[in-house]
């Protein structure tokens, strides 16, 4: 679904990422790792299309056509969906009325025919009640006045109407107590399917406890060092990051 062949990404003339390989395919779950400053988030974005990043060498390819030029409006179009640590306020819109928009968007980009409000008030009814998510919630402006555990599981549900096939999710646990982690984390394992897959970005082990991923890698220094299984998070957890740094500069 996703390949990664030798990215090299820059910023203001600064190399971030040094060349990244990386595969997912559809049913599986992959988790990024690493200690600040090693990359994570840089990869989210080059992912998503952020124009501020310059890609220097590398492509990636998405269900086997390459991303190059595409805006990052017509990746979300194409099913990439990235949840943000810090997710934005938007007064005065609410959550119904910003998902009925980026569906429909996203439906004529594909040329398919626009949902009707019959079938959308369904599918909101379906999710939310799938999440747990109290339907006031809908007629809420996205993310005003909402506490970090609401916002970020308003974005689950987003995730939730959009369906996408690759979904990004940038330390979604930042900042969140155990029960609200819990929540957002249960949100994705019910999206999880054999057809989609999942990107977690995170700094530490705790949330891999709730989204079990299938494949560890460890960023450092704008480069995968290490990849595992779930058992990789869980010595990084114990052991820190100290004996990655050590093992990089040896090879």
């Amino acid at each position: 679904m996703l390949e990664i062949k030798n990215i090299h990404a820059n910023i203001e003339g600064k190399s971030i990422l040094k060349g990244i390989n990386l595969e997912i395919n559809p049913g599986e779950v992959h988790a990024i790792m690493g200690p600040n400053g090693s990359g994570k988030s840089t990869l989210a974005s080059v992912i998503t299309g952020k124009e501020e990043y310059e890609i220097s060498d590398g492509d990636i390819l998405f269900e086997n056509e390459s991303l190059d030029e595409v805006s990052p409006e017509e990746r979300a179009h194409k099913g990439i969906f990235m949840s943000f640590q810090y997710p934005i306020e938007i007064p005065g819109v609410t959550t119904t009325n910003f998902l009925k928009t980026a569906i429909n968007e996203t439906k004529k980009a594909r040329g398919e025919k626009e949902m009707s409000a019959k079938d959308m008030l369904k599918m909101l009814r379906e999710k939310s009640q799938l999440l747990d998510i109290d339907s006031k919630f809908l007629s809420r402006s996205i993310n005003d006045g909402f506490s970090g555990g609401e916002k970020k599981r308003n974005e689950i549900f987003q995730m939730a109407m959009l369906e996408p096939k690759l979904a990004i999710l940038d330390e979604t646990d930042s900042g969140l107590d155990i029960d609200a982690l819990k929540i957002v984390a249960n949100g994705v394992n019910k999206l999880k399917n054999k057809n989609n897959a999942i990107l977690v970005i995170t700094h530490y082990q705790r949330l891999l406890d709730y989204i079990v991923p299938d494949y560890v890698h460890v960023l450092f220094d704008g480069k995968i060092v290490k990849s595992g299984n779930k058992n990789l998070a869980l010595e990084l957890e114990k052991k820190g990051y100290d004996w990655i740094k050590e093992e990089s500069k040896n090879k």
